[in-house]
Parts: structure tokens; C-alpha cells; sequence
């Protein structure tokens, strides 16, 4: 499968981002996911297809652009779609399946059609679970970096505090994360980039 590089997919953000303040925000996330992706399998017992990785965490939140109205502004309430917006953008693109996956197979710690249909989330029926070490390192890695105003990098016992409102299922997904990728070094990258660790 070719996959594509880094400048190429910096292309298909600069072609879809209807601004540049958009860009700048979704862009910097999926650079810095790559990062801590990086980290994570470099790390990881069982060896992965990192360069496929690399290259779904640069395109995982690609479907963010397709959430911003004419006047700039993202739409919020329906930012659980993203990820199946992504997937729909990347496939209309001609990209693989494999890398379609990345987007919409990242949201949370996964979501089940179970979790579509108790929340009425507006969602195509089914589940979205990372299945692969490469889809689970991306969803892993997308945790510790939000897109907030400011956005900020989140420690692993940030995000479990986070994760424990959607249930105590969600809770040992992330703590099965936890264990199979350890935890990435957040502080260097939020030095490097900029942002506040919370």
C-alpha cells in the first residue's frame, strides 16, 4: 500500500481547511499525535507498521474541517461526527481503507453501536473501535492533546479523570491503553509546542 507522506498530507489539510486559523489548530494536533504516536510504538514489545501509524495520526482529525460553518465558527454539539467525516473525506480522496479507519476509529477510548444508540449519537449505526496496534496507539495518543482554546497536552491521570464520566467500561479501555503503551512524556512536547500540561 503507498502511503502519504508527511507533505502531501500537509497539502490535503492546507486544500480542505477552510481557514487558516483552522489549519493551524487541526494540523498542529495531528503533528503532534504523530509525535506521541512515534513515542508509543517506539516502545511498544510487539513491532507495528509504524510508517501507516505516522500517517493516520497526521490524518486522523481531518474531518474537523468539515465542522466549521460559512462564518468560520465549529460546530460543537456535533463534533462526535468528525471522525465518520474524516473517514467519508479520506475515501472520497482515494485513500485506503486502512487509512480511513484511523479517522473515524479514534473518538474517545472507542465507541460501540451500543454507545451510537444509548446516547443517540449522530452516528451511522456500529462500532468504532481501534482494532489494530496501529489504530489503538493513534486513539491512545490522540488523548493527550486537546484542541481546547488554548489547546493544552493532558497527563494520562488527566485523562483518567476524564474518561470516567462515560462509564467504568471506558475506564478499562484507557487502563488497557495505559498498560500496553505506557505513558508518553507530555511536559518535553508541551515545552516544545508551547501549551500547558494539565
Amino acid at each position: 500500500m503507498a502511503l502519504p507522506g508527511a507533505e502531501e498530507i500537509r497539502a490535503l489539510h492546507l486544500r480542505h481547511a477552510p481557514t487558516q486559523e483552522a489549519f493551524d489548530l487541526v494540523h498542529t494536533h495531528c503533528v503532534i499525535v504523530r509525535h506521541i504516536t512515534r513515542e508509543l510504538l517506539a516502545r511498544a514489545p510487539v513491532r507495528a507498521d509504524t510508517e501507516l501509524a505516522l500517517a493516520g495520526a497526521l490524518l486522523h482529525d481531518i474531518g474537523v474541517y468539515r465542522l466549521y460553518g460559512p462564518d468560520g465558527t465549529l460546530d460543537g454539539a456535533d463534533y462526535v461526527r468528525h471522525g465518520a467525516l474524516g473517514h467519508e473525506l479520506l475515501r472520497e480522496e482515494g485513500l485506503p481503507e486502512e487509512l480511513c479507519r484511523f479517522c473515524s476509529h479514534h473518538t474517545g477510548v472507542g465507541l460501540t453501536a451500543h454507545d451510537v444508540r444509548a446516547q443517540r449519537l449522530p452516528l451511522p449505526p456500529g462500532d468504532y473501535l481501534a482494532e489494530t496496534m496501529e489504530e489503538r496507539a493513534v486513539m491512545y495518543a490522540d488523548k493527550f492533546h486537546s484542541k481546547t482554546a488554548p489547546p493544552v497536552f493532558l497527563t494520562a491521570a488527566a485523562y483518567a479523570r476524564h474518561v470516567v464520566r462515560f462509564g467504568a467500561d471506558k475506564v478499562r479501555s484507557f487502563d488497557r491503553l495505559r498498560a500496553e503503551f505506557g505513558e508518553p512524556d507530555v511536559r518535553a512536547l508541551a515545552a516544545r509546542f508551547g501549551h500547558a500540561v494539565r
